[in-house]
């Protein structure tokens, strides 16, 4: 299977993030691995003498800061900065991009995944580029996205509508290009559970020309048996539900004993603000 290249970094969309929390899914997709957490202070074997607090449960770390709208724009003139040479993505697909590198079954190190955001091939970013701001930017995105998919709970794909009223596989295609771009940059998800990720794959990948899933027959059978989403909302929907699905394979944790899970009902949409054409 040979997936997309994401498409050319020239169009800063606007973001029109939903306001406010979701339901959770929790109880349809089993429990996340969420980040490691330091131990808490003083949480030490207690001693002769000491009052040590053995066992004490480590204190939560805070929830990252999610990007304000400004902070989306600024990332996304960062990498329109970049020269032409450069085949850097945009934030829709590095959205997506983040997602397939959390999904992988062993911790991808930084270094690697950063390297192929300024360009996907890995080449160094030029002389002068604010790589410092472009990566601190990254990482809060990173750090959002690893707690929803831990907690298996629900996120707001950096998804934006075009003017020109596109199909809703048209709008998410660069979501999902991003997150193929990962999966083929770090192939080990789908080299050990690729037989087990033939649904949720359809979910995304549906959105992708036919022509781009080489030697897929499964997955295109798959596709085939999938209804188009009638909405914008509906396929941003299912980005989230195959992305915490795929989680459920490659991060798997135990589900508490005798609570069997219950699928949820479907998350209400929310309106999006129109960004500008593609080019």
């Amino acid at each position: 299977m040979t997936p997309p290249r994401p498409p050319a970094k020239k169009s800063p969309p606007r973001p029109a993030p939903r306001q406010g929390g979701g339901p959770g899914f929790g109880s349809a997709f089993g429990a996340g691995r969420g980040p490691a957490k330091p131990a808490s202070r003083g949480a030490q074997a207690k001693g002769p003498g000491g009052s040590g607090a053995a066992g004490r449960k480590p204190a939560p770390l805070p929830p990252p800061e999610p990007l304000a709208e400004h902070e989306i724009d600024a990332l996304q003139a960062l990498l329109d900065s970049l020269p032409p040479s450069h085949d850097a993505l945009d934030v829709m697909s590095l959205d997506g991009y983040l997602a397939g590198v959390l999904l992988q079954p062993e911790l991808v190190p930084e270094p690697r995944w950063l390297a192929h955001i300024t360009d996907v091939d890995g080449k160094p970013a030029p002389s002068g580029f604010d790589t410092a701001r472009l990566q601190q930017l990254v990482r809060r995105r990173h750090a959002e996205l690893a707690l929803a998919i831990a907690e298996r709970d629900w996120f707001d794909p950096w998804v934006y509508e075009l003017e020109d009223e596109a199909e809703p596989s048209e709008v998410v295609m660069p979501w999902v290009a991003g997150f193929a771009t990962a999966v083929d940059l770090f192939p080990a998800l789908m080299d050990r559970f690729e037989p087990q990720l033939t649904e949720p794959l359809a979910l995304l990948y549906r959105h992708l020309d036919p022509e781009d899933l080489e030697d897929a027959d499964e997955l295109l059978a798959e596709i085939e048996t999938i209804e188009p989403p009638e909405s914008l909302d509906e396929a941003v929907e299912d980005l989230v539900r195959a992305t915490l699905l795929i989680a459920d394979v490659s991060l798997p944790q135990d589900k508490p004993a005798g609570k069997p899970a219950a699928r949820p009902g479907a998350r209400p949409g929310a309106p999006r603000r129109p960004g500008p054409p593609r080019r």
